[in-house]
């Protein structure tokens, strides 16, 4: 007997614990309010070894989870058919009317090709694919994982139902990279990430963290080329030295790429006691202790489709100076704590965290709550 499930939202598990991995559970737990859900987790991604962030590969460093009504299939290996099989019982036995996949790198398409082969095989459920990433920098920079990519990527989008994008810069890159018909790309604002507890007194939280510097300057998330911190570190140097002397510095993230160049110029700079660099996949219970501390949120990335960080800081209320890239121009446009920099633009960087210096205010947060996002994805499924 197979039990009746509106919707199969597929993603990582918090095996790989990534920014989709906590996007893919607030989105299924807010879903399931409204209808049956599903999911079906990839548990091993690659292989170990080769993810840059090896280090808080299965620790137990978030407490957010599934809701328990949730049936979840955890999970799906890459390299194990066993596992393979169970999922095809898994949505054979849940029998969902649609399939959301979570996208945001090539090295699921494998996995991703496979559930799409199940659903033929089963009640052909409706496919949507729903893009976090139009193409990682990072795998298109290498030849054989750019040919992989785009043969899987090829199968894998073709003759869905339909695609979802966070921004309509993301849906006209996706269109025109992809060939896609842009009525079938549907853009869905990504909800807010409000999970991580009430704000902390600014004081005690910069006391906690060992900062006696009264300025807090705060770049937080995965450190890649593509977010632009040596700029943000240029821009440090240059505010004036009264004002560096009352601040601090505190870059906080695992780094990925250019480590190397990274600490040297951290080393390097004349202020470099004025910088922190914690080099860590921060666990749930220190994030709220960290944008507490924080003044000011900085993230200088060079592009961008959207950014779970700017989600944090706006729910904390805090100030953000952002590039002005990608979907980022509209996910933060509403919200009046941004304040846009071009890309790359030491001097705009630096004028923006100096004209937040010695100021306290806080913002409201964008009306980006999870319900209202949910009546979109189901006017979408309704229509398909």
């Amino acid at each position: 007997m197979t039990v009746a499930s509106d919707i199969c939202i597929v993603g990582p598990s918090k095996r790989f614990l990534s920014g989709i991995s906590y996007y893919t559970i607030r989105l299924a737990n807010a879903m399931s309010v409204k209808r049956d859900v599903s999911i079906i987790c990839f548990r091993q991604l690659l292989p170990t070894f080769l993810f840059p962030g090896k280090s808080h590969v299965g620790k137990n460093i978030s407490s957010l989870s599934f809701s328990s009504k949730i049936p979840v299939f955890d999970g799906m290996d890459y390299n194990n058919p066993i596992t393979w099989a169970d999922a095809f019982y898994f949505i054979k036995k849940q029998n969902p009317d649609v399939i959301i996949l979570q996208w945001w790198t090539s090295s699921v398409a494998q996995m991703h090709l496979l559930l799409k082969l199940f659903a033929s095989l089963l009640n052909k459920p409706k496919i949507i694919i729903e893009f976090h990433e139009v193409v990682d920098p990072f795998e298109e920079s290498i030849l054989p994982i750019r040919l992989y990519s785009k043969i899987t990527g090829k199968l894998l989008r073709k003759n869905l139902d339909a695609y979802i994008t966070h921004s309509e810069s993301d849906k006209q890159l996706v269109a025109e990279r992809y060939a896609i018909a842009p009525e079938k790309i549907h853009v869905i604002p990504h909800g807010l990430y409000d999970q991580y507890g009430e704000v902390l007194d600014s004081k005690k939280a910069k006391e906690a963290l060992s900062i006696k510097e009264e300025f807090v300057i705060l770049s937080f998330g995965l450190i890649r080329k593509y977010k632009g911190i040596p700029y943000l570190i240029r821009a440090f140097e240059q505010l004036p030295p009264e004002i560096i002397e009352k601040s601090r510095l505190l870059i906080v993230g695992e780094i990925w790429e250019d480590r190397k160049e990274l600490v040297e110029q951290v080393e390097a700079s004349p202020y470099s006691s004025q910088v922190t660099l914690v080099d860590e996949y921060v666990p749930d219970d220190k994030i709220s202790l960290y944008f507490s501390a924080a003044d000011v949120v900085v993230l200088p990335y060079l592009r961008a489709s959207q950014s779970g960080i700017a989600h944090i800081a706006m729910s904390f209320g805090k100030p953000v100076v952002v590039s002005e890239v990608g979907g980022l121009k509209e996910s933060m446009a509403g919200y009046e704590g941004t304040f846009f920099v071009p890309p790359g633009n030491v001097e705009s960087i630096r004028e923006a965290v100096l004209s937040l210096f010695g100021t306290s205010e806080r913002y409201e947060a964008p009306d980006q709550k999870w319900d209202k996002i949910i009546n979109r994805y189901i006017e979408l499924i309704q229509s398909i």
